[in-house]
């Protein structure tokens, strides 16, 4: 693009959307576009600097890397410049003219038009660049990517609104300069003593100075008084200051730089380690779970400094998956300048530091648990379903991650998840060797499955699961403290330990004595279920579906079908209470039609009771008004 050509070009739709909600529903916020601006900035001088570790010309002579801000209450503008990479034309188009995120259109599918509420979902995702637009009606940026000529600058220029404006120009000094033109009304921020009181709130912790002009001396008749630059902030990366410099304050607004979450994190951890490994590590976890939090693709990771050298930005071999909601940085002085992606999944180091930091956030929640119990509810409220993924992916710590789980369970009030592993095992019924759990769609569903019937007749507490990665969880974490799990819709209802020896004996006796009417309901099914047998697990339904005792679970049956996958039909057994008034009918009844009547609208109760759908609703419902009429009749 040559000085004199200049173009205009549409934003993205999802632009177009985020900057009318930004504008419309920030306004409570508006102060923050300085720290998302300083942020950016600061993060153009840590590029650089990683940059020039293998091309040192790439600082042109200027080595010192800084954000200079500098305003005109006349003319109502402000300007962020700093001295950092910079950016060529296709930098411009693709950091201003879109959103490059992952998951942007499920995101604004979520906002609802309810302001407050949607301000909260914005600075979950993190808006950047646009936050100007909450205080400027126009924006211009000046801009040249470090390296290159002079002449091939850019500037930028947009009214927040359906456009945008491209002009190459001249530009001696790398790096970018914005300048915001700000809305009538807010000329309060193109004040020295606001800006520099919001920089020492929002970017004291910036590792590049962030410099205001300061008057000096006393100026002429006539004369402007002379300014020099002054830094303003710490200009000390946080995490190499020592704690005791540090305020709650302090870690907070460091937490929204590297986050761009706009709340405030749930707890951090911030620790110095020489010996056998030296680093330090600054982590934090999240008050709320990001947007896109189950979009296992998404950009995740902590930032990545070798040396204080900043080195990448989303470092995901340092923390497992399940853990993707902890942010942070990372310090190490043990990897290489020169370290990348590739060498990070070969590299020794990495494994160890990884151990040393799933430990930390491990034992940070463990004691969080302990500790807190109302801030760990609300950590599992938040982000229980993804530490739930630990067990299968991190087999080391499985019994360790198992500990931080909750549940609700057949003694919990409502159906809050609140009951841990070590809690259930610790009131377990004298002889009891299993944890026994039952998986649903809902709460309602599992809390009132006749499959729990006996259980609480023995006061043998169930944990109920209801949750989408519940029964996926369990089939890897296998067992807790020595106790295997047991989900109570599957296999035949094991005696040994819940009933005395009368019961047993009682058990065995009404098989052998109901064995014809057994025989006669699989028949009357034809082939439906795989067998039929009486159960001791049922008080007050007449009968319950069981699947084999390694089979899927109907939850997830139906998750995996609802997905669009195949799944293999279970072989089912039908299990009928001989005590039920429904069962002892249906014992006399000699009418072959009717009793065949009667036993599919049994066993399609016992589908229903179960989550499941039936295959043909419209005849199951023409034989139940069969049997009204003739009740009726």
């Amino acid at each position: 693009m040559t000085a004199a050509s200049k173009e205009t070009l549409g934003f993205k739709t999802e632009v177009k959307q985020l900057l009318h909600l930004m504008i419309h529903s920030l306004y409570s916020n508006k102060e923050i576009f300085l720290r998302e601006l300083i942020s950016n900035a600061s993060d153009a001088c840590d590029k650089l600097r990683f940059e020039a570790l293998k091309n040192d010309a790439l600082y042109e002579g200027q080595s010192e890397l800084g954000v200079h801000i500098d305003f005109d209450a006349e003319s109502r503008t402000i300007s962020i410049e700093d001295n950092g990479i910079g950016m060529n034309r296709d930098d411009v188009i693709n950091h201003l003219g879109t959103i490059a995120k992952s998951g942007t259109s499920e995101f604004l599918s979520k906002l609802s038009g309810d302001q407050k509420k949607d301000s909260q979902l914005i600075g979950q995702f993190g808006v950047g660049f646009y936050s100007a637009f909450i205080v400027a009606d126009k924006v211009t940026v000046e801009t040249r990517r470090a390296g290159e000529d002079a002449t091939s600058a850019v500037r930028w220029e947009s009214a927040g609104e359906g456009d945008f404006t491209l002009e190459g120009i001249e530009k001696a000094e790398r790096g970018t300069r914005i300048t915001l033109h700000l809305k009538e009304g807010e000329e309060e921020f193109a004040d020295n003593f606001r800006l520099r009181s919001l920089i020492k709130k929002y970017s004291d912790h910036i590792a590049v100075p962030v410099f205001l002009p300061q008057e000096v001396g006393e100026s002429e008749e006539g004369e402007e008084a002379k300014k020099i630059p002054e830094a303003v902030n710490e200009a000390k990366a946080l995490w190499t200051r020592n704690k005791s410099e540090l305020s709650d304050d302090d870690y907070k607004e460091f937490y929204k730089h590297v986050s761009h979450d706009w709340n405030d994190p749930l707890v951090w951890m911030h620790n110095r380690v020489e010996g056998k490994l030296d680093y330090t590590s600054l982590l934090y976890i999240p008050a709320k779970a990001p947007y896109d939090i189950w979009n296992r693709e998404a950009t995740r990771g902590l930032k990545l400094y070798v040396q204080r050298v900043f080195i990448m930005d989303d470092a995901e071999q340092f923390l497992p998956l399940y853990l993707r909601f902890v942010k942070g940085v990372l310090d190490s002085n043990d990897l290489s300048l020169n370290v990348s992606r590739e060498i990070l999944q070969q590299d020794k180091q990495v494994d160890s530091l990884r151990s040393a930091l799933v430990k930390r956030v491990l034992d940070t929640l463990e004691k969080l648990a302990k500790n807190e119990p109302e801030k760990y509810q609300e950590f599992w409220d938040q982000f229980g379903d993804v530490l739930k993924e630990g067990p299968a992916e991190d087999f080391a710590n499985r019994e360790k991650v198992a500990k931080l789980f909750r549940f609700a369970t057949t003694r919990s009030e409502g159906q809050t998840q609140n009951t841990g592993l070590e809690e259930y095992v610790a009131r377990m019924r004298e002889g009891q060797k299993k944890i026994y759990f039952i998986t649903g769609d809902s709460y309602e569903a599992v809390a009132n499955s006749p499959h729990l019937e006996y259980f609480r007749t023995k006061g043998v507490e169930v944990l109920l699961l209801t949750d989408r990665v519940d029964e996926w969880m369990v089939g890897h974490l296998t067992e807790f403290d020595g106790k295997m799990f047991q989900d109570v819709t599957k296999g035949e209802l094991d005696l040994d330990e819940l009933a005395d020896e009368a019961e047993k004996e009682q058990q065995k006796a009404l098989q052998e004595e109901h064995k014809d009417l057994t025989d006669r309901i699989l028949k009357a099914l034809n082939n439906d279920v795989k067998t039929v047998r009486v159960t001791s697990r049922l008080t007050d339904s007449p009968a319950c579906l069981v699947v084999g005792q390694y089979d899927m679970g109907g939850h997830l049956r139906r998750m995996m079908e609802a997905a669009g996958q195949q799944v293999p039909e279970p072989e089912m057994t039908l299990e009928v209470n001989p005590a039920h008034p429904l069962i002892a009918r249906l014992d006399k009844e000699q009418d072959e039609d009717r009793f065949t009547d009667l036993v599919q609208i049994i066993h399609a109760q016992a589908k229903l009771a179960e989550g499941s759908q039936l295959k043909d609703p419209a005849q199951y419902v023409g034989r139940l008004n069969k049997l009204l009429l003739d009740l009726m009749s």
